[in-house]
């Protein structure tokens, strides 16, 4: 991996907040692609320490700049954790505004990939690939919440990064 991609992939601080840096004031938006009630898929439920087939409330997002997806994400959380936490009510808010908000906030390890979003039947109306992903659990007061996040071929084009 390039070092101008490590520098995104390996940083443990908002991604919220280096795209909005990234971008032009106002350009970034969160696009809610999907949230729901459903199974998690077997990698997401091990990774969370859930049964495979315990329901889970799963979000996928796509994180624009000028209304170009830069990042797909998905999050997914145990259900029986999720209760008085307000994440149903984010609408187009990110999930990080949200998470480094809380001061006893606690990140797990970085996954590295360079395959393509597992989720990636979404449409995001463009002609984007996936060259890295990342993903991590975050603990937060009793909850355990996996982010996911696929960096686009979009972002590489605005930002002049290298191919890998």
């Amino acid at each position: 991996m390039s070092a101008p991609w490590w520098q995104w992939v390996a940083s443990t601080d908002s991604l919220t907040a280096r795209l909005m840096a990234a971008g032009k004031p106002g350009a970034f938006r969160v696009r809610v692609l999907r949230q729901t009630i459903g199974l998690p898929q077997r990698d997401e439920a091990l990774a969370l320490g859930i049964a495979h087939r315990r329901y889970a409330w799963l979000r996928e997002v796509a994180l624009c700049i000028d209304e170009t997806p830069w990042v797909v994400a998905r999050s997914v959380a145990s259900l029986h954790h999720l209760q008085g936490k307000g994440l149903g009510n984010l609408g187009e808010r990110s999930l990080g505004s949200w998470l480094f908000q809380k001061p006893d906030l606690v990140r797990g390890p970085l996954e590295v990939t360079s395959a393509a979003p597992p989720f990636n039947r979404l449409t995001l109306g463009s002609s984007a690939s996936s060259l890295w992903g990342r993903r991590s659990v975050f603990e937060h007061g009793g909850l355990s919440l996996l982010v996911q996040e696929y960096f686009l071929s979009t972002m590489t084009d605005a930002l002049s990064l290298p191919s890998r």
